[in-house]
Parts: structure tokens; sequence; C-alpha cells
């Protein structure tokens, strides 16, 4: 009897979701077998030589591949319709590699300037160290895309949904312009997810994931992911990251693996309520603003919508009052948790300017457009009356 394929691109997201990349044991086990070892022994010295030479297919040492960590990787491929993908630690491992294993002293990169904390600072501070120098754009504005080139632009890098603002950018247009400068584009696409944008589809080259978000889900592991090209992979990736060492735990990929199962049902369910959490703060005394992608009043919905199938699962709002008004907010809240997490099936609520984009200092936060009285909710699994109930008597 012929063995049924391991992936078959012709399956839907679920499909894939719960069985791509399976790679059964002789055992037979039904879930995925957690390889929970550093090495890797050899039948003789000559089978380890073709191993390291490449002639041999095969594993040699768990920094260098793991077949949980492999499950992974070609899961997430296959759902994304790219050639391959590459597993790590975190999803700052990630950014930081896709950027730096293609980079040298005297390169250009620009960005938009709506970014999370720890990204601004890989780009204004890590990288400059190395000789690297940047231009921080207005993502929406495609003309500073454009007037940003230089000679010597070797990348572009945007978030699209941006943290915590959720500014919107035209993947296909920024791409078109990065490609005729000769730089490939890199998309963190953390808070869309690959359940409801296609970065590769719209032009562009590479991909970063925070596995830790919605691949887990629950709170659990830290992981992330680069998506990209063979080449790309095995040219400039693999030996980047092999190096330098930022491999994945066997049994952090597994647990995402298992996360990855429910992704798509979570994300989608998530996502309604977001919306409707969104549609319940507009107009709400003490609320300045709120800020959701698929919202009509949001500035750049019909991009958005155009480039993502559901709007998210996170609302950004303003508070009129500040950061005395947000911070009563978080403190009266009784369901939702305040955390700088996100993408769990708890909800979460974060007030930016004092965690995750704190380092980057006032003058940053106003140029991201983050107010003191903004605050970012990471939508959950519970009771949307529940959800609506607390944000009512928080604000009340």
């Amino acid at each position: 009897m012929s063995k049924r394929p391991r992936n078959d691109a012709r399956w839907g997201d679920a499909t894939k979701l719960v069985r791509g990349g399976v790679l059964r044991s002789p055992h037979g086990e039904t879930a995925e077998a957690l390889y929970l070892n550093s090495g890797f022994v050899y039948d003789n010295a000559e089978a380890a030589e073709r191993r390291f030479t490449g002639e041999e297919e095969g594993y040699v040492y768990g920094r260098y591949g793991n077949p949980t960590v492999s499950m992974f990787e070609e899961r997430l491929a296959l759902l994304e319709g790219a050639e391959s993908a590459y597993a790590v630690a975190s999803g700052m491992a990630a950014v930081f590699g896709a950027l730096a294993c293609q980079l040298k002293a005297g390169d250009h990169i620009v960005s938009s300037k709506a970014l999370f904390g720890s990204c601004y600072q890989i780009i204004t501070g890590v990288l400059p160290r190395f000789g690297i120098s940047y231009t921080l754009v207005d993502g929406t504005d495609l003309d500073q895309w454009r007037k940003a080139v230089r000679p010597e632009t070797r990348a572009f890098f945007l978030e699209t949904p941006s943290n915590p603002g959720l500014e919107i950018f035209d993947i296909k247009a920024v791409a078109e312009i990065a490609h005729a400068a000769g730089a490939t584009v890199v998309v963190d696409n953390i808070f869309a997810t690959p359940i409801l944008q296609r970065p590769l589809a719209l032009g562009a080259d590479i991909i970063v994931y925070s596995g830790t978000k919605h691949m887990d889900g629950q709170g659990r592991v830290l992981g992330g992911a680069i998506v990209s090209s063979t080449k790309f992979k095995e040219d400039l990736l693999k030996p980047f990251l092999r190096h330098t060492g930022p491999s994945l735990s066997p049994f952090n990929a597994w647990v995402l693996l298992k996360g990855m199962e429910t992704m798509k049902l979570r994300v989608e369910a998530q996502s309604a309520s977001a919306l409707a959490v969104a549609r319940h703060l507009e107009g709400k005394a003490g609320i300045a603003r709120v800020l959701y992608p698929h919202l009509d009043s949001h500035p750049q919905a019909a991009i958005a919508r155009r480039q993502m199938t559901l709007g998210g699962t996170m609302v950004a709002f303003d508070m009129t009052g500040g950061k005395e008004a947000a911070f009563r907010l978080l403190n009266r809240l009784q369901v939702i948790d305040i955390s700088n997490n996100l993408g769990d099936t708890k909800s979460l609520m974060t007030h930016p300017a004092s965690t995750t984009h704190r380092n980057i200092g006032e003058e940053g936060r106003a140029m991201m457009g983050i107010t003191p009285g903004m605050l970012r909710l990471s939508v959950g699994l519970e009771d949307l009356t529940d959800l609506l109930a607390d944000l009512d008597q928080a604000l009340a």
C-alpha cells in the first residue's frame, strides 16, 4: 500500500494545519513525535562523513535540525504556500536573523516607523553597530518609501498591521518599489497571522513570525519562524543561524505544532469578537478613537480589506484622559488580564507607552502615534458578552 503524502498543496488550510509535515516513526504514532534529543548517532564513520558533506540526508546535531522542528517548519511552509521555513527560538530571533543574514557593513535598510519596540531597537540600535544604516518612513506614504531608497539599499522592513497602532501598509505597492531598487521585502506578519494575510502572494520575499503568539495561542512557549524561498534559506539564512545558534527547542516546536492544529478556528473566532469589541467601543465616553483594520473609520480600511480576510484579533484605542485614565481602566478589569503578550485564548490588555514601547522614549512613541492614553487589547475566546460587560464596567 502506498504511503500518504506528508504534504499536499491542494489541501485546505484546516487540513494543512492538522496534517502538514507529519513524519511518523516506525511506531506509527497518531500525534507528532517529540524528539527530545540534542545529538544523533551514525552506523559508521563513513555515514557520519556523508551526513556532514550533505551526500546523505539526515540529522547531525540539534542546533542544525531536529525531526520535530522540521515538522513545524514544513507545516508552516505548506500553509504559506512557501518553498521553505526556518524555525528559531523566538519572534525577535526571526526578525534579527532575517535581516542580519542578508545585510553587511555599508548596506542600508528602509523601514516603516511604526514598529514593535524590540524591532525598533534592532533597526535603530543593533544593526547600526555593524555599519548598517537605516531610514524610517511613514509606511502609509508610498512616496516616502521611494525617496528613502539609496544605491546601497538592500532591504525593506514593515509590520502590517503594526504594533500597537494597527497601521496598514500596502504590501504589493511597497514590494514593487523595493524590487525596482533591487531590495528584498521582509514583512512582520505576526498580527495578521498566516490565516488572515499571505504576504508572499502580495510580493513579499520573507515573512517573520513569533510563534509565541497565535501559533501557540495559549501562553506556553517561545518560538519564531522565517518563511522564505529555498535559495534565501540555503544561501543566507541557514549558514547564519546554524552558527549563531538561535535554535528552537524540540519541545517548543511540538507545542507549536499542536497549537497550529486549532489556529484557524481560534483566529477566526477571535477576529469576529475583536470586530464586535471595536464597534462597541466606538463612540464610548472617554475614548478618543478606536483603531481596528476592518472598521470603516480606520484610515487604511480599504487596504486592510484587500489584504486581510478578517480584521485580526487586536484592537487599539486612546483614552481621552491619558495615562491616568488608561491605568484606571486597566486596574478595574475583572475578566481581561493585564499582560503584554498577545494572540492568546485569554483576552489581554497592555499600556504600550509604559511596557512594550517604554524603551524607545517619548520622541520615538510620538513618531509612532503612541499616546499616553493608548491601550492595546488582544481579544481572546471568552464569551463576547462577558468581554463587553467587563469593558463597560471598567469604563464606567
